[in-house]
């Protein structure tokens, strides 16, 4: 397995003309300590802890022995329990233990955070910058007013993904109406506007009856909010909800027995697919992402050995979109210092896990294609099923970075 990802990954950089015999495989690895700074306790545990494993994993397979970089990652998580408090201590103990590199993906508060403290330190600290990917957290402020040159984000922001829900709704003729549940923090409210932004611009004739924001993570009933979108007479549900909050809803619609289209973010997420399963796949679910469960290429071999080590599903793609991208610039840079990889990555293109990607130079936001996938049950088509229920996303359509990407107002100050 990773002999042919490691031939892979380095047929891909020579024929970009980016390993050469001074930077040679056969030399001894170098150790690149990488800090994944997420919730490994508490009501997003699952999630953050699949996400570790997902990094740790890309590391293994696609940093191994005789890769072109000729370096090796050692992934370790660190416990930020979803506080942007909790994480700047975190990544100041790393700082203090000589990582160089923090890896950070739930929440865009905690993303803001860390995103300003990697800048001042290294403005302070230059001999030890230190260089930061963010693989989930989207608010499109992180790549705009609040961009940094050390930060840099392999997940598309709310914008881009917010434009391509638009997208694929606006080609329902018969939608009329939707109803909007969120998350009460940054990310929901955001999610909201850019959606309500995007769906105007695409289909005006489209009505939303409901918008409602509710805490995030507090374990309580959805009942309520699920009568109250019955009764709007709305068409279909569009949240960004993740984890317990996108399962709550989930069990919610189950038990009162709405079947109206779910539009969501996170549909792929640990436990959400097995509670669609038990529902005998009634409730039709559309997620936008930048993959789906039957992903082709490089990724689909590496899925199905995560999914037999752990006995849960790969779905934190970026992680490999993240680990491929900082091997092919330390081969090219022929170092590891991380103020030379991250001038390096800036504007880079590199082979991800859906094809040749680029990092954008003016903003660090990955340009990217994004998925509609639909919940249905697995075929000859698209036989891999998602945490082995049956049942699969399957893509519908398929949006090229084009076709969502906007501008930047990114102003960067680079070093």
């Amino acid at each position: 397995m990773r002999c042919w990802l490691r031939l892979a990954l380095l047929g891909a950089l020579a024929w970009a003309g980016l390993v050469g015999p001074a930077w040679a495989a056969d030399a001894p690895q170098k150790v690149v300590r990488i800090a994944f700074i997420d919730p490994l306790s508490g009501p997003a545990a699952d999630i953050g802890r699949n996400s570790l494993r997902s990094w740790q994993f890309m590391a293994e397979q696609l940093a191994g022995p005789g890769n072109p970089a000729g370096v090796r990652f050692v992934v370790a998580g660190f416990d930020n329990k979803g506080s942007p408090k909790e994480s700047l201590d975190a990544l100041k103990a790393a700082i203090d233990q000589g990582f160089r590199y923090v890896v950070q993906g739930n929440g865009s508060g905690v993303a803001a955070a860390i995103s300003d403290a990697v800048t001042r330190h290294n403005t302070r600290h230059p001999e030890q910058a230190v260089l930061y990917i963010n693989y989930a957290a989207m608010d499109p402020a992180l790549t705009n007013d609040l961009c940094s040159f050390w930060h840099f984000r392999v997940d598309a922001d709310t914008t881009m993904k917010t434009r391509a829900l638009a997208l694929f709704m606006a080609s329902q003729s018969a939608l009329k109406s939707v109803y909007l549940l969120n998350q009460n923090y940054a990310h929901g409210q955001q999610f909201s506007r850019y959606f309500r932004e995007a769906l105007t611009q695409e289909r005006p004739d489209i009505q939303i009856v409901g918008d409602e924001l509710h805490t995030a993570f507090v374990g309580q009933d959805f009942g309520p909010y699920v009568r109250r979108i019955a009764e709007s007479g709305a068409q279909a549900v569009v949240t960004g909800n993740w984890g317990a909050d996108l399962r709550g809803l989930v069990k919610a619609m189950q038990k009162q027995g709405v079947t109206l289209p779910l539009y969501a973010y996170y549909p792929m997420l640990k436990g959400v697919p097995e509670l669609l399963a038990s529902g005998d796949g009634r409730l039709p679910v559309y997620q936008v992402a930048n993959n789906h469960t039957n992903q082709a290429g490089d990724i689909a071999p590496l899925a199905t050995a995560f999914r037999r080590r752990y006995g849960e599903d790969l779905v934190v793609y970026a992680a490999f979109d993240g680990t491929a991208m900082l091997l092919q610039a330390m081969s090219h840079a022929k170092t590891t210092d991380a103020a030379q990889v991250a001038a390096r990555l800036s504007g880079m293109v590199f082979p991800g896990f859906s094809g040749p990607v680029q990092m954008r130079a003016d903003d660090h936001q990955l340009q990217q294609g994004l998925y509609v996938s639909r919940w249905q049950k697995v075929d000859e088509r698209y036989p891999r099923a998602a945490e082995e229920t049956g049942y699969t996303f399957a893509p519908v359509r398929y949006m090229s970075a084009s076709e969502i990407r906007g501008p930047t107002s990114c102003q960067m100050q680079r070093p």
